[in-house]
């Protein structure tokens, strides 16, 4: 069982490393940008070798609605594999939506549906089967800018539907920490 739990958690760690997206547009409330010019696209990149070999590719394309509320959906792939093991990897799959809400300029609170396909262990039966798993992430974060459109984001995200037993998260606290542009 700790094989799992120590794979999972690198999985996650892998996934937060570098996170990269365009930051939000600012919007002036005069004035009404076409479409094109309120999306903004991004995602996360990650990549490990050695005796843990990981990859991670989450684009993601989003809208700002108004001058403080944006939505938008992503995907994500993840690769893993512990050579320290026969048989440790995996692949999880799957996609997402979310929408954010700027408080104040810098703070915002974030909202997210989260679906997920990878190989579920069923401690029971001593097997592994795919299966999709939901999680509905809710929180806030805060963006420190660099310029017009980049930054630094960071997330403290809550898993409201958190089952330890079907989550590729250790915990129900997802922190995110990604360079924007």
């Amino acid at each position: 069982m700790w094989w799992w739990k120590s794979r999972l958690l690198l999985l996650t760690a892998f996934s937060l490393i570098i996170q990269v997206s365009y930051a939000q547009r600012v919007i002036e409330p005069e004035e009404r940008p076409p479409l094109r010019d309120r999306m903004y696209y991004g995602g996360n990149f990650a990549l490990s070798f050695g005796p843990i070999t990981a990859v991670e590719i989450s684009p993601l394309a989003g809208v700002m609605i108004t001058d403080k509320l944006s939505a938008g959906a992503g995907l994500t792939y993840q690769y893993f594999d512990d050579s320290r093991w026969v048989g440790l990897s995996n692949t999880l799959y799957g996609g997402r939506l979310f929408t954010r809400y700027n408080v104040l300029p810098n703070i915002f609170l974030h909202g997210e549906y989260e679906s997920l396909n990878f190989d579920l262990y069923d401690f029971v039966t001593d097997t592994s089967r795919r299966e999709w798993v939901n999680a509905f992430l809710v929180g806030g974060g805060y963006f420190v800018p660099f310029g017009n459109r980049g930054g630094a984001n960071f997330l403290f995200l809550y898993n409201l539907n958190y089952d330890v037993r079907r989550s590729p998260y250790n915990e129900p606290y997802v922190i995110r920490v990604g360079l924007v542009f």
